[in-house]
């Protein structure tokens, strides 16, 4: 699937540029017997609407049908990241070096199965967090999702 996710990827990048968007990323799942083809975009100047997502997927979706990457029936989803925004993708990890991210594993670590800490670094195999003032080195292969944390209760 990653290979329809990296050609959808750099078919539709430009034009989301051209209309003022960065192109975050680009999901293909199949969930129960559907499958979803999920775009996340980003506005540079501010906030992603209801009508920016309108405006995306009416420029892209001619595309996506003329390119016919995917065989099966789907849904198209145009979406912005939120507030705990999933990361993926290296470039992902980099754009988040000292800031405080979510990890969820397969197998627990040290009894726990999701840490939240300060990325510090990371390399193909590993994740090093700072939690509690100690570095936690997290394999690749256990994990499941990382992504962006948000503070709920103590929101500003």
């Amino acid at each position: 699937m990653a290979n329809i996710e990296e050609r959808v990827e750099t078919l539709i990048e430009k034009t989301i540029e051209s209309l003022g968007y960065q192109l975050y990323d680009v999901q293909y799942a199949k969930e129960g017997k559907d499958y979803f083809l999920r775009i996340f975009i980003e506005n540079p100047n501010g906030t992603i609407s209801l009508e920016d997502c309108e405006k995306v997927n009416n420029e892209i979706e001619g595309m996506l049908d003329e390119a016919d990457y995917i065989k099966e029936q789907y849904f198209l989803e145009i979406s912005s990241t939120g507030v705990e925004k999933i990361i993926r993708k290296e470039k992902h990890l980099q754009e988040n070096i000292d800031e405080i991210i979510d990890v969820k594993l397969f197998k627990p670590v040290n009894n726990s199965k999701e840490f939240i800490g300060i990325l510090k670094k990371f390399d193909e195999e590993t994740i090093y967090l700072l939690v509690n003032n100690e570095v936690v080195e997290l394999e690749r292969k256990n994990i499941s999702l990382i992504k962006k944390y948000y503070d709920w209760e103590n929101e500003v």
